[in-house]
């Protein structure tokens, strides 16, 4: 029996994608992994400046993926990791994905891995040199 491969796709990740990154597309249109991503990169891809073209391009990318919305587990894994990584009080939003992928199970694939390196509670993939770019 195989475990499906559960994927939770960091900002860096969409970023790449929006600017035209082969291995980004490839990799978001190809991968048998269920792709999931936090409310918070929903965030940061809608900051301004952004055009509301660009914001009608990125909410119809995003509805192929599932957006995991923070819930009571999430909010005691952040505060359990702000605990126990005080590196992280400064990288919140990064915190918040770690949180995510901790309690949810699922794997980070990041442009960003040191970030996300230190914490043993969760799987890292560094994008793109964990999938062969």
């Amino acid at each position: 029996m195989t475990t499906a491969l559960n994927y939770l796709v960091d900002t860096g990740v969409f970023i790449l994608y929006f600017r035209g990154d082969r291995r980004a597309a490839d990799f978001l249109r190809q991968t048998n992994a269920v792709i999931y991503y936090p409310r918070v990169t929903r965030k940061e891809l809608l900051r301004p400046p952004i055009s509301s073209r660009e914001r009608e391009e990125v909410l119809a990318f995003l509805r192929r993926y599932r957006v995991v919305n923070p819930d009571p587990q999430i909010t005691e894994g952040f505060s359990s990791l702000l605990e126990k990584y005080p590196y992280l009080r400064d990288h919140l939003a990064d915190a918040v994905i770690a949180a995510t992928a901790w309690k949810k199970g699922l794997q980070v694939v990041t442009t960003n891995p040191r970030h996300f390196e230190p914490i043993v509670e969760i799987r890292v993939r560094r994008f793109p040199e964990d999938f062969g770019g």
